[in-house]
């Protein structure tokens, strides 16, 4: 059985957003307060984390501590790799791996050298990162996982195949070839950052249109603003099988 944790499903500011007083922000429905966007993904014993934000300590305190196989990062902005630190309770007895782009990992050598460092000192994460390749499968366990090309405005992030799952974040469009990879899932969590047209991210209608074209069994939406609107409102407006991600949820098949 295929377990799979949403940790948060909120764009960099999170929601609500600091000092902003819109019906979404006021909210009362825990479903509209939305820390920043990670999953937990477990198959038999193997447990992965995509992404790791500043709000991760927060997202795991109220799980039962389980060991951690692997890390897989989208990206190095901020809101996805913050949280890196307090990877130290997981990698305590032994190293955990975190794989990701070859940006994403020189980014990290220059942000926090202190955890990719031959001689550490005690306390400090133990991490080995591990850069991979778009459309290269590997495996943790019994997970296969293929890292998917996806553009991010300009800037080209991954996305991530394990298995019959995929995650996909902070995408504005993806290339054709991508698609192919994409085919067969079980589940989709993919990126709606709100409901007008964005730069560098898709919209509500853009993250429609492509999860009907991959067709997964179940697509969730994540990395939303408060600009996507009351939970309860919008998700009674989407076609079957997709749904507004809340933080906490769970999914299992």
């Amino acid at each position: 059985m295929t377990n799979i944790r949403i940790l948060g499903t909120g764009t960099s500011t999170g929601v609500p957003t600091i000092g902003c007083t819109c019906p979404v922000c006021q909210s009362t429905d825990p479903r509209d307060s939305r820390l920043r966007t990670s999953v937990l993904y477990q198959e038999d014993n193997t447990r992965i984390l995509l992404d790791c934000g500043p709000d991760f300590r927060q997202q795991v305190l109220p799980l039962r501590f389980e060991p951690l196989q692997a890390v897989l990062l989208t990206h190095e902005h901020f809101d996805h790799v913050a949280g890196i630190d307090d990877l130290r309770s997981f990698s305590y007895r032994k190293e955990l791996p975190i794989y990701t782009n070859e940006l994403t990992a020189i980014h990290l050598e220059q942000r926090m050298p202190y955890c990719f460092v031959d001689k550490s000192y005690p306390g400090i994460p133990k991490l080995s990162l591990k850069e991979v390749e778009a459309h290269k499968t590997f495996s943790v366990g019994s997970v296969a996982i293929t890292p998917i090309s996806v553009m991010h405005g300009d800037l080209p992030i991954f996305g991530y195949r394990l298995n019959k799952m995929a995650y996909i974040t902070d995408m504005l469009y993806m290339p054709e070839d991508s698609f192919d990879e994409l085919q067969g899932l079980e589940v989709l969590i993919i990126n709606a950052l709100r409901i007008k047209p964005h730069s560098t991210h898709e919209s509500l209608s853009e993250a429609i249109q492509v999860a009907q074209r991959i067709g997964a069994n179940q697509t969730y939406l994540v990395h939303m603003s408060h600009d996507i609107g009351l939970h309860a409102q919008v998700e009674k407006q989407l076609p079957k099988g997709i749904f507004i991600g809340y933080d906490g949820q769970t999914i299992e098949y």
